[in-house]
């Protein structure tokens, strides 16, 4: 249950004062792009825990089924092309740099060429769009890094925009697939309650769940990061029902998938592949599986979802559809530039677009938020309340 909204925590959650930014930086994860670049891309991505190559080849497997390359890459350059010509649809002037936390090009090559270019004010832009440790407050940590490896600190400051779990823009993608893969298994005569939907995201350590989001809201079991996933889930759902009337009987639940951690670490569950094995046993035909975590197909979509997922779902004997990631979907990328504007302009938070109640997410991280307690504590880029 959740006992106060997040703009209750202590200091400005907001930032309301027009910002004059020189340019956007797109803040991707990173992917390697050939057989070469698996096994040091998994080291970067797992530096520090000591884990040896031999492990890290039961992961590179994924990556080797597709010739060793990430789609995540190609599409975070196919989101880069969008952003830039949605903002010069609107007359925005501001260059977008791209960079990488764990591979080429990474985040501190792209602020020095920022720099190069007198560009110092940034503006970041997550390819995230929940509260965690990984999916926000490192972010904002890296930023932090990456204006040090650059020797920049003295010049350049990095601000970032607000997690954007429920801004229209992105949810408005999954709502459309949800909608038409529903419609299209009634029209195939599958009753509404035999069609189940599952919305998927990654899971993550039970521990760093619960301490996502401000340490001063309850949020409930989960944290921040599943509440975020399961309002949105409901949002999606009761915007299908009021398409689609037949909808408000399919039943939906929020899964978790990618579990990476060792089998004494408690994940958060349940697994998306254990309960679609379940799924026949309730009476259900038909599932569609939502990637609601997810800005973009990359491999936890292309592995986890269409192909371990889709497999299960076929040995279950049921009938499944995968729906889209918001991708370079326009909604999504005019939400994104939504989101630039609200900081250039300065935006009151009550004017703020959301689809949940618990937005609009703030600017300015509460004391303690996604704080990761085991990786100790980090420098962050402005964005951090004392």
């Amino acid at each position: 249950m959740l006992h106060a909204s997040p703009a209750a925590s202590s200091g400005p959650a907001h930032v309301e004062e027009p910002v004059a930014y020189d340019a956007i930086l797109l803040a991707g994860f990173g992917g390697p792009e050939g057989q070469g670049d698996v096994i040091p891309f998994l080291r970067n991505v797992t530096r520090g825990r000591g884990i040896p190559d031999e492990r890290l080849e039961e992961v590179a497997h994924h990556y080797r089924h597709f010739d060793g390359v990430s789609p995540i890459n190609a599409q975070n350059r196919a989101l880069k092309a969008a952003l830039e010509a949605e903002l010069a649809s609107r007359g925005i002037d501001l260059p977008v740099y791209w960079g990488n936390r764990n591979w080429a090009p990474y985040l501190h090559e792209a602020v020095s060429e920022a720099a190069q270019a007198g560009d110092t004010n940034l503006l970041g832009l997550a390819t995230s769009a929940y509260s965690s440790f990984s999916s926000c407050r490192q972010y904002r940590e890296d930023f932090a890094s990456a204006v040090e490896q650059a020797g920049v600190q003295d010049s350049v400051t990095i601000d970032k925009v607000r997690q954007f779990f429920d801004h229209p823009g992105f949810v408005q993608p999954f709502i459309d697939g949800v909608r038409d893969a529903v419609a299209g298994f009634i029209a195939d005569d599958i009753a509404p309650a035999k069609i189940h939907v599952l919305f998927s995201t990654h899971s993550i350590p039970t521990a760093d769940a619960q301490r996502s989001g401000p340490r001063d809201v309850d949020f409930g079991e989960g944290g921040a990061y599943a509440a975020q996933h399961l309002a949105v889930a409901s949002v999606v759902m009761a915007a299908v029902a009021h398409e689609i009337p037949q909808a408000a009987d399919v039943p939906w639940e929020l899964v978790y998938q990618s579990r990476s951690g060792p089998p004494s670490q408690p994940w958060l569950e349940p697994d998306v592949n254990d309960v679609i094995a379940e799924l026949p046993g309730r009476g259900a035909e038909a599932v569609v599986i939502v990637p609601v975590g997810f800005m973009s197909d990359h491999m936890e979509v292309l592995w986890d979802l269409d192909t371990e997922a889709t497999d299960a779902a076929a040995e279950a004997g049921l009938r499944s559809v995968r729906t889209p990631t918001p991708g370079v979907d326009p909604a999504f990328v005019r939400g994104l530039i939504d989101l630039v504007e609200e900081r250039l302009k300065g935006t009151a938070a009550a004017e703020r677009p959301h689809a949940t109640d618990l937005g609009p997410w703030f600017d300015v991280c509460r004391p303690a938020c996604c704080e990761n307690v085991r990786a100790g504590f980090k420098p962050a880029a402005a964005g951090i309340a004392p």
